[in-house]
Parts: C-alpha cells; sequence; structure tokens
C-alpha cells in the first residue's frame, strides 16, 4: 500500500495510545449499553425487534461501513476521516442519551455505528502507515487488538456502576471526554496518510453491501416477532441475500472492489474471518443474555452483574497474550481448534448449569475467545500478501462487527423463539397483559409491576420461566455452532499444508510455529 506517510513516524507509540483508546470507546459501546436494556425497556417500552435494533443497529451499521469508510480514507485521507468519525460518535453519543422513544433511541445508535465504523476502518491503515519495522507492527497489532477486546469485556462492568448511580442515558455520556481526549490527540500526535493512487470508488458496491445486510438482519429479527408465517418476513429475508450474492459477484468482475474477494481463496484467511465471526458473534451475545438474566432472572444490581462479568474481561485479555505462545508450540489451527472448543466447552456449562456464579464457565469462555480473536486476527493478515493488507483489516474489521451484529440476531431470536413458546398461560391476567409480557421479559416485569398482587406475581414468575429456557436453549445452539467451528479448525490442522502462490510471484509455506516466510524474504504471521 502506497501512502504519503514518512518511514519511521516520530511519535509512533504516541500515535498507538490514540488509536488503542480509540478502539477501546468503541468496542466498549458494543457492550456497555447491555446492563441498561432492563431500565430501558421498562422507561420506554420497545416491542421485541426494537429492543433487539436498539441493542444490535450499532455493530451492524459499523459493519455495513467498514469497507466504504476505509476506501473514503484512502481517498481523503485517514487522519481526517478518524478525526470525523470522533465528531459523529459525540453527537450520536449526545443524542442517545436525550432520547426519549424507541426509534429516536435506535437512530442515534445508526449514527454511533457510522462513527464507529469511521474509527475503526481508520486505525488499521494508520497503523500500518506508521509503524514500517515488521516486529514493532506485531506488536502494534496485538496491542491494538487487546484494546478492543477489553474494552469490550469492561463495557458491562462500566454499565453497571454508571446505572448504579445515574440514569441510563450516562452509558452514552461516559463517551464524550474519551471523544475530546482523543481529538486532542489525534490533532497533535497522528500523521496523516492517503493512498496517493486511490482506486475507484464502488459506490453501487457500497449500496448493495449495506442494504443486502440490513434487509437481511431486519427479516431474522422479525422471525423473534413471530413472523414465521408472513410472506413479507421470507421475502425480505431472501431480498437481502440476493443483494449480498449480487455484491460479491460485483466484486469479482470490476477492476477496483470495495472487497477484494480473491483473498478468500485462501482457506487459512477464510477460515480465519469465519472462526472471528462465529466465536466474537459468540461471546458478546453471550455478554448480552448475561446481563438480562442475571439482573431479570437472578436478582442482581446493575453493578453486582457488571462485576460479575470481571473474570470473562480479565480470562479474555489472558487468552489473547497466552494464545501466541500456544500457537508456537503446537500451530495456529490446533490453537485456533483449542479456543474454539474450550469457548463451546464453557458455552454447554452455562445451558446446563446456569450463568449465576458459574465463574469456571466465564473464565473458560474469556480464555478461549481470547486465543481464538488472536489467532484468527494474526491468519487473517498474515495470510494476505503485502499489497493486499488493507483489505485483509476490513476483512477482519467488518468479521468482528459483523459477528457482534449477526450473533446478538440470531442468539436473540433463537432466546425470543423459546421465551415466547415456553411462556405459561396466567388465567387470571387479561389477554392483553399476557401478549405484553410475551414481547420480552423487560416488558414483563413492567406489567407485572403496574398490576401488582398474585397475578403480577404470576406473570413475572411465567417469564423469568421462560426467559430461563430460551437462555438455556440460546446458549446451546451456540456451543453446537462452536463445536462445529472446532471441528473444522481441527480437520483444516491434520490437512498437510501445502505452498500455495500469489500475485507476483510470492510463495508461502506454513509451519508448527505459525511463521512464514515470502519468497522475497518478507516475513509474516502465518
Amino acid at each position: 500500500m502506497h501512502t504519503e506517510t514518512k518511514r519511521d513516524a516520530p511519535h509512533r507509540w504516541a500515535t498507538l495510545a490514540v488509536l488503542c483508546a480509540s478502539l477501546l470507546m468503541v468496542g466498549m459501546d458494543l457492550t456497555v449499553l447491555h446492563v441498561a436494556v432492563p431500565t430501558i425497556s421498562r422507561q420506554l417500552l420497545p416491542n421485541g425487534a426494537e429492543l433487539l435494533w436498539i441493542v444490535d443497529g450499532y455493530a451492524l451499521t459499523v459493519a455495513a461501513g467498514l469497507i466504504t469508510c476505509g476506501t473514503l480514507g484512502d481517498r481523503y485521507g485517514r487522519k481526517r476521516l478518524l478525526m470525523s468519525g470522533y465528531a459523529v460518535f459525540g453527537l450520536a453519543s449526545a443524542g442517545a442519551a436525550l432520547s426519549v422513544s424507541p426509534l429516536q433511541l435506535i437512530i442515534a445508535r445508526a449514527a454511533l455505528g457510522v462513527g464507529g465504523a469511521m474509527i475503526m476502518a481508520s486505525t488499521p491503515a494508520i497503523l500500518r502507515a506508521t509503524f514500517d519495522d515488521a516486529r514493532e507492527r506485531t506488536l502494534a497489532v496485538g496491542l491494538w487488538t487487546a484494546a478492543s477486546s477489553i474494552g469490550v469485556s469492561v463495557g458491562p462492568l462500566l454499565g453497571g456502576l454508571l446505572m448504579e448511580h445515574f440514569w441510563w442515558g450516562s452509558v452514552f455520556l461516559i463517551n464524550l471526554p474519551f471523544v475530546a481526549l482523543a481529538l486532542m490527540g489525534a490533532t497533535f500526535l497522528v500523521p496523516e496518510s492517503k493512498n496517493p493512487r486511490p482506486s475507484r470508488w464502488d459506490a453501487g458496491g457500497a449500496a448493495l453491501s449495506a442494504l443486502g445486510l440490513a434487509l437481511t438482519v431486519y427479516a431474522l429479527q422479525q422471525l423473534s416477532e413471530g413472523s414465521r408465517t408472513q410472506p413479507l418476513t421470507w421475502l425480505l429475508g431472501v431480498a437481502g441475500l440476493g443483494l449480498l450474492m449480487a455484491f460479491v459477484h460485483r466484486q469479482r468482475r470490476i477492476d477496483s472492489p470495495l472487497l477484494d474477494i480473491s483473498l478468500f481463496a485462501d482457506r487459512t484467511f477464510a477460515f480465519a474471518a469465519l472462526s472471528i465471526l462465529g466465536c466474537f458473534g459468540a461471546f458478546t451475545a453471550l455478554l448480552f443474555l448475561l446481563t438480562q438474566r442475571l439482573q431479570l432472572v437472578d436478582d442482581y444490581s446493575p453493578l453486582r452483574t457488571g462485576l460479575s462479568l470481571v473474570p470473562l474481561a480479565v480470562s479474555n485479555a489472558i487468552g489473547a497474550a497466552l494464545a501466541p505462545r500456544f500457537s508456537a508450540t503446537f500451530g495456529r489451527q490446533w490453537g485456533l481448534s483449542g479456543g474454539l472448543l474450550l469457548t463451546a466447552l464453557a458455552f454447554g456449562g452455562l445451558s446446563v448449569f446456569g450463568p449465576a456464579d458459574n465463574y469456571a464457565a466465564f473464565i473458560a469462555a474469556g480464555l478461549g475467545a481470547g486465543a481464538v480473536m488472536t489467532l484468527a486476527s494474526d491468519a487473517i493478515l498474515g495470510a494476505a500478501p503485502t499489497e493486499r493488507a488493507g483489505a485483509a483489516g476490513a476483512v477482519q474489521e467488518t468479521s468482528f462487527s459483523l459477528g457482534t451484529g449477526l450473533g446478538l440476531a440470531f442468539l436473540g431470536t433463537a432466546l425470543s423463539l423459546a421465551y415466547q413458546s415456553s411462556f405459561a398461560p396466567v388465567p387470571q391476567a387479561t389477554e392483553h397483559q399476557v401478549e405484553t409480557a410475551r414481547q420480552s421479559l423487560g416488558g414483563a416485569a413492567e406489567v407485572a409491576e403496574r398490576v401488582g398482587g398474585s397475578t403480577g406475581e404470576a406473570l413475572l414468575n411465567s417469564a423469568r420461566h421462560a426467559f430461563d429456557t430460551g437462555f438455556t436453549v440460546a446458549t446451546a445452539v451456540a456451543a453446537a455452532l462452536l463445536v462445529l467451528l472446532a471441528f473444522f479448525a481441527v480437520l483444516s490442522a491434520l490437512r498437510p499444508r501445502k505452498e500455495t502462490s500469489r500475485p507476483g510471484g510470492r510463495a508461502i509455506a506454513g509451519d508448527r510455529s505459525g511463521d512464514a516466510r515470502t519468497a522475497d524474504g518478507e516475513c509474516c504471521l502465518r
């Protein structure tokens, strides 16, 4: 990738600190809202689909905008895009905090996603432009990835602390000090860089990907509202998948694609992206499900809920730190399969024994997910040749964000369907009260509080039992999918590694240590 940044940027480690803080903020916003969802449900009264969009709209908007924003950064300047992202993120945070209806909050969360996409699309390209030394760049990318993972993990704890003392809008206002500091740091420390020969921006491809993703996920969310028999729901889902297929076809035939589809011809690259999408999606969805279960079923306070999830955050960081050593000893594919299997066992333990005081499952989930995120990220960056590093970074970030959105939509839908189907009748309640309580556990708590007496208690007990059943189903589904991914990782590890040709005469061969060298002597993670 050609840039205008000078070699050996003098403030490169200070630049890295600004970028890590940015990713910490963006990652934190994925999960900080989770402990506030029960309060938002009681005060704004969203239905099931609106609640999913409130939580899910941020990650999905990030995912839809990453590739487009990365292309715009190449053309107009990555620092400029980064600082614009900070501004959008700050304004959207204020708008979210002041929302008085579900629709306003959904719009504000989508705007937050636009700002998050601009920030996340800028940081990997700035890193590559700032760190020319391969070893320094490897360390920088590791710290940068860890910052995002830590932000995702500590979000519920910060949210719990804020909810203990302030109203739910404080989980958004906390972004404003971060944005102010990031703007100051970026102004003085982050170098500007751009591609002096940027490729032509594919506006048609950007529209196809964003619209296809939105329709597909909207149809999935409508399934949770009991729309399984409505033709429009299936029509929208098929249309969304068709648009995504059209996007892939378009990217394969145009000269300047937004997404280089040929990268997925490398099975290491493709499986690493799938591992991030599946494992990170399950992990972030678990954070959301746990905050709901612990507060609404086990009667944890927001602060106690956040503190209960600290083992997840700590073990996630430990898993990420230990993963390279495990990979060097046994090979990356075995490391990936082991991490996936450990995460699957954790989900299975949560499904069977429940989450209350189940710290062994929390630690196992954190260790496994941390290892998978680190090894899969290394595999993506190492599988792509140097001239395609920017495209590889876009795929990596899109996998993280898309995994977050789809994981929550898929497991949330599984929980919602199980919740609705297992909601026991309450004869003494009216039909309207039962239907409202059947939409979500937060809605049931609101109805139970308003009705009071034995009827309210019966409604709440039925809702809690139904949610417990839904949690069991959702975690069991996640465990099964992760076992399937681990099985494919084992098959990949057992297959002999063949030397693969790359454009420009390059060839790469894998080994047990996870290190490989291109034909011209350049080292890359492999």
